[in-house]
């Protein structure tokens, strides 16, 4: 998973707190610049654009952010604007809303404000999302599948995603729509892929080494196909169980690491992990 990641990015599960401590979205104002921050709302995703961007804009200015903006792009020709390429190549910090997310893929997808995205990315501004905002941050992405359901064949559509994040599934609203099996789904079908499932008001906040740090009120859920000794997937006629024997399951509550590259968690008390913490410390403690 090494060189995987190219920027920082924060990587919500919905329904992040936005009226009482707001942990999650003051991590996000910090890591793109505290007070000098330009945060850029991004509402491709949503199909009520003005009022969600409009939420977004009070929230963001009751934090303290006073140069935000919210960048209204629902077609091809809006991401084409040489206006709206520009709200992103002054930005320190993107914020990709929820909704759908194949309307932010097949809107920004190879447009020049996706390059101007990725341009930004690759210097190392902060990217996040928001639940559908969220699952679009990786290569591949979950469209479509059951939600508390037994994970069967044929029930699960995947797609192309931003490919921020490489050789990765996010699921959202994890534990709350009980999704555990459909993201099962996902990674036994790409066993390289690693499935992490995020739980609402909770974040994975990556470094651009490949490091994910928890915080937020709940947990992340990283599912780990590589040491899978057996699954049925291909065998399965459509709509019969799938199998999964061998998996690694990690729960990871706020205060918890994950490296990426060696696939290993980072517990709170090794030092290496509070090194890593300290690097944190310089975008202000809301982030611990």
């Amino acid at each position: 998973m090494g060189g995987k990641v190219a920027g920082n990015l924060v990587i919500i599960g919905g329904a992040e707190d936005k009226e009482n401590e707001c942990t999650i979205l003051k991590a996000f104002i910090n890591l793109a610049g505290g007070s000098d921050a330009r945060i850029v709302i991004m509402t491709t995703a949503t199909a009520l654009p003005e009022e969600t961007g409009a939420q977004y804009l009070d929230v963001f200015g009751r934090l303290g952010c006073s140069h935000v903006s919210a960048c209204r792009v629902q077609n091809r020709a809006e991401a084409h604007a040489p206006a709206n390429c520009e709200k992103i190549a002054h930005s320190t910090g993107v914020f990709f809303t929820g909704g759908d997310q194949l309307r932010i893929t097949s809107i920004l997808g190879g447009t020049p404000l996706e390059e101007t995205l990725f341009q930004k990315y690759r210097a190392g501004i902060v990217v996040a999302g928001t639940s559908a905002g969220a699952s679009a941050m990786s290569d591949l992405m979950i469209v479509e599948g059951q939600d508390d359901e037994t994970p069967k064949k044929c029930t699960l559509k995947m797609a192309p995603g931003l490919g921020l994040l490489r050789e990765v599934v996010i699921d959202q609203h994890f534990a709350q729509r009980g999704r555990i099996g459909r993201l099962m789904l996902a990674v036994s079908q790409n066993p390289y892929v690693l499935g992490i499932g995020i739980d609402e008001d909770t974040a994975i906040w990556i470094q651009p080494e490949g490091v994910l740090s928890v915080i937020g009120s709940q947990t992340a859920t990283i599912i780990d196909g590589r040491p899978m000794v057996h699954t049925n997937i291909s065998e399965l006629k459509p709509n019969q169980s799938l199998a999964v024997i061998g998996a690694g399951l990690h729960i990871l509550p706020r205060g918890y690491g994950y490296d990426l590259a060696g696939r290993n968690v980072i517990f709170p008390e090794e030092e290496g992990y509070f090194a890593h913490r300290r690097h944190a410390d310089n975008y202000g403690s809301q982030l611990l």
